[in-house]
């Protein structure tokens, strides 16, 4: 079976973990006989073997470049060699003609996309292809915006209207399905839920000495680190986690927190640490990959998602895997596959001081969380993800072929 899938980003040029996803489960359908053929906005060496990757360029463009991570703007090389800067908007319609006008010209069973930036190319390789659409939602509108006025009213003309014409929706948690449903009133049976995971065998190897020198330190006096790692970004809750670090405070003294990650609020976030007067215990990493972004869950006793709306929070399973305890805002899908995470409601203050403070004074608690976490993580598997995807595939193959 052959499938065009539309992409925004893949490792190691993420920005969060819509490029993890992505990535971990096209590996897991190259075990089962699928081809794939990934189309992506930009170009970048990813050494993957499993698929092809393929950059869509439009017509008289001779290559297209990244200007940081991967919601940024991007540089177009002219075949005339001229240059031009696009914004994310006119980036995302460049690759409607090129990456879904790619339906033309090659044979495939099924378009897949993934979330709204390629929801627009999606439903042109549709169109021109007459192949069925599935579109892959991990992150809505609603869910981006913290649901604040329902957030940017253009991305949500896309979603609605990709999800009314796709032919079948996979939503990443059932509390995903219920937001599809509750946002744009898309039948509950036209909405499959197929949770991520994480792949162990992807955890970046642990060598040398932990790349928090400072943290290391405070930790050989006594101190404990609580950990979150993602976009700094209203829908990631951290001025939440900021008030109720303050009352932490009162109670764990010998508490850090250590923030990894960028995004619109980091200087709201330093500036509100300062005014509550948590500074010299709030560490600000800024974005990391590689050691550094391993080492953010290793140096960690606890790690936290406070998330207003998260549909899944795969970073909550690389905790997992690492051995670290985990706290979720129970506005978070994760929490449906693993029960043994502490739970909060994201507006509760007091309740995550409480629930942060109880593992920073009880180590017996935070290990018993970790081993028993440990235990359902095992039970999961990207294999089992690409079963249900395969099902839907062929399922939908089968119905143009009749």
């Amino acid at each position: 079976m052959k499938i065009l899938m539309l992409g925004w980003e893949l490792p190691p040029n993420n920005s969060g973990g819509l490029g993890i996803a992505c990535y971990q489960l096209c590996r897991a359908l190259s075990k089962k006989n699928i081809s794939i053929d990934f189309i992506l906005p930009y170009q970048a060496n990813h050494d993957i073997d499993f698929m092809e990757v393929i950059a869509a360029k439009p017509h008289g463009v001779a290559s297209v470049q990244r200007s940081g991570i991967a919601y940024d703007s991007y540089k177009y090389v002219m075949e005339d060699g001229g240059e031009e800067w696009l914004n994310i908007y006119d980036q995302q319609y460049l690759y409607e003609h090129a990456g879904g006008g790619g339906g033309g010209e090659r044979e495939f069973d099924i378009v897949h996309a993934h979330d709204w930036l390629t929801f627009r190319a999606a439903l042109r390789a549709k169109e021109i292809s007459g192949k069925p659409l599935i579109a892959h939602v991990h992150s809505l509108e609603s869910d981006r915006s913290g649901k604040e006025f329902g957030g940017n009213p253009l991305v949500r003309e896309i979603e609605e209207t990709t999800l009314l014409l796709a032919d079948r929706i996979i939503a990443v948690s059932e509390l995903t399905k219920r937001t599809i449903h509750r946002e744009y009133a898309i039948p509950l049976d036209k909405i499959d839920v197929v949770h991520n995971n994480f792949d162990q065998e992807l955890m970046i190897p642990e060598q040398g000495p932990n790349a928090y020198t400072y943290l290391t330190q405070l930790k050989r006096k006594g101190y404990r680190v609580v950990s979150n790692v993602g976009r700094i970004t209203i829908q990631k809750g951290l001025p939440n986690l900021l008030q109720a670090f303050r009352i932490v405070m009162e109670y764990a003294p010998k508490t850090m927190l250590l923030i990894a990650g960028a995004g619109e609020q980091y200087y709201e976030l330093i500036t509100l640490a300062a005014e509550l007067g948590i500074a010299r215990n709030v560490v600000f990493a800024d974005f990391q990959r590689g050691k550094g972004y391993r080492d953010t869950f290793t140096i960690a006793d606890l790690f936290f998602v406070p998330s207003i709306s998260e549909p899944f929070a795969i970073t909550a399973l690389e905790a997992v895997v690492y051995n670290v305890p985990v706290l979720v805002s129970k506005q978070t899908g994760v929490s449906e596959v693993i029960r043994n995470f502490l739970k909060v409601d994201f507006w509760d203050i007091h309740e995550m001081a409480n629930q942060i403070t109880g593992v920073m004074q009880n180590e017996v608690l935070g290990a018993e969380l970790e081993r028993n976490a440990h235990r359902e993580y095992e039970c999961l598997s990207w294999d089992h993800a690409a079963d249900k995807v395969q099902a839907l595939y062929g399922r939908h193959a089968e119905t143009v072929r009749l």
